[in-house]
C-alpha cells in the first residue's frame, strides 16, 4: 500500500445489503478493504421450507463472494462456530435457565464482531474493522471516542453496541451511520451488488423461525424441568414444562383458565416457578443494572439524567441513573414502564449520544 492510500480495513460481511454497501463505500473512499465472513453456526442457517436470507448459510456466503468479486477485494471465510457456541449459544441457554431473557446480539457484537474480527484484523495488518451497523462514532477533541445513534431512527442500532470499549470504538467504522435504509438500497442497486434486493432478517440469526423454545428443545439446551405456575400470593394455578420457555410480559401459552387475562410478571429459578399477575403488575419504575459500560466518561460522579431504552424496540423514557458500586447502577424511571425484563440491556442516551448501558438484574 503506497503512502497516499488510506489504511487497510477489515469489513464483516453477513451476506446482507447493509454490510455489502458498507464495503462498497469504503472501497470508493480509498480504503484497502478485506471482506470477512464469520461462519458462526455449524448447520446451514436456512429452514427447509423457506428461501429466506439467513446469515452464514450457503446462499449468504455465495452472495458475499459475488459482492467481493464485484468490488475487487479479498475475501476470507472464517469458522468461528466453536466460539459462537461457547460465547453466544451457551449464554443464550444459560440465561433462559436462570429466568432471564437474553440479548445475544449484544454479546455477539462484543465478543465476535468486535472481538474476533479485531484479532483477525491484527493478523491481516488492518487498522480498522467496519460493519453495516446504523450507528456513528466520532473522536472528541480530548481523544475520547463517542457513540451516537444512526441518522435513520427506524434503523438505529446503537443499542446493540453500548458495551463496546474505547479501544474497540477507536478502530470501528460504520459507513452507514449517516444514511437511511432507502439510501443504502439505492447505493447497492447503483453498484449492482448481488445483495441489493435481499429482504431484511429481523430474527435472531440462529433461531430462523423466531421460536426460541423449539430451538432450545432441538439443541437439547433446555432442561425442561416441570414446575408450578403461581400468582403473586403464591397460590398454585397450573404447571409449566420449564421456565426457559417463558418471558416477562408473556400472555399466550400459559394454559390457565382464570377468567381474566394473566401475564408472566416474574420467573423464580430458585423455586422453579412462573409467577403470573394482571397487566398492571407488569409496571415498574425502578430497577438495577450490572456490568455497566460508560462511553463519554469512565464513570459518573453522581446522578445522571438520561433517556433509557429497556429493550431494542422500546422508544425510551426519561430516567435518573444513580451509580452504585461494582459497575452497577439504579435506574429510576420518571414514568413506570411495562415488562422490564431481567437479562435485557438497558441503554442510556442524551439526545443522540450513547452514554452507556448495563444488564437488567432481578
Amino acid at each position: 500500500m503506497n503512502s497516499s492510500a488510506k489504511p487497510r480495513v477489515l469489513v464483516g460481511l453477513s451476506g446482507g445489503v447493509d454490510s455489502s454497501t458498507a464495503a462498497a463505500l469504503l472501497v470508493e473512499q480509498g480504503y484497502e478493504v478485506i471482506g470477512v465472513t464469520l461462519k458462526l453456526w455449524s448447520h446451514d442457517c436456512f429452514t427447509p421450507s423457506e428461501d429466506l436470507f439467513k446469515c452464514c448459510g450457503a446462499r449468504a456466503v455465495a452472495d458475499v463472494r459475488a459482492v467481493c468479486e464485484r468490488l475487487g477485494i479479498e475475501f476470507y471465510l472464517i469458522d468461528e462456530a466453536a466460539e459462537f457456541r461457547r460465547h453466544v449459544i451457551q449464554y443464550f441457554a444459560n440465561e433462559y435457565r436462570a429466568g432471564r431473557t437474553p440479548n445475544p446480539c449484544v454479546l455477539c457484537n462484543e465478543r465476535l464482531k468486535f472481538g474476533t474480527l479485531f484479532d483477525r484484523a491484527d493478523a491481516l495488518g488492518a487498522q480498522y474493522v467496519a460493519t453495516g451497523h446504523y450507528a456513528r462514532v466520532e473522536r472528541r477533541a480530548d481523544g475520547r471516542m463517542l457513540l451516537r445513534r444512526g441518522r435513520d431512527p427506524r434503523k438505529d442500532q446503537s443499542y446493540f453496541l453500548f458495551s463496546l470499549r474505547q479501544s474497540q470504538l477507536a478502530r470501528a467504522l460504520f459507513p452507514l451511520g449517516d444514511r437511511t435504509k432507502v439510501e443504502t438500497r439505492h447505493t447497492a442497486r447503483q453498484r449492482q451488488l448481488a445483495t441489493a434486493e435481499k429482504p431484511e432478517s429481523m430474527e435472531i440469526c440462529f433461531v430462523p423461525d423466531n421460536d426460541y423454545g423449539r430451538f432450545l428443545r432441538q439443541t437439547r439446551l433446555a432442561r425442561m424441568e416441570a414446575g408450578e405456575i403461581v400468582d403473586l400470593q403464591g397460590r398454585v394455578l397450573g404447571r409449566h414444562d420449564g421456565i426457559e420457555f417463558y418471558t416477562i410480559g408473556q400472555r399466550r401459552g400459559l394454559g390457565l383458565a382464570a377468567g381474566r387475562p394473566l401475564y408472566v410478571v416474574d420467573l423464580d429459578p430458585e423455586r422453579n416457578r412462573v409467577v403470573v399477575g394482571d397487566a398492571a403488575d407488569l409496571n415498574r419504575d425502578e430497577f438495577v443494572v450490572e456490568r455497566c459500560n460508560w462511553i463519554p466518561f469512565d464513570a459518573p460522579e453522581g446522578p445522571v439524567a438520561a433517556t433509557v431504552k429497556i429493550r431494542y424496540n422500546h422508544p425510551g423514557t426519561p430516567a435518573t441513573i444513580m451509580p452504585l458500586d461494582g459497575d452497577r447502577a439504579r435506574i429510576r424511571l420518571h414514568t413506570p414502564q411495562r415488562a422490564i425484563t431481567p437479562g435485557q440491556a438497558a441503554v442510556f442516551y442524551e439526545d443522540d449520544l450513547v452514554l452507556g448501558g448495563g444488564w437488567i438484574v432481578r
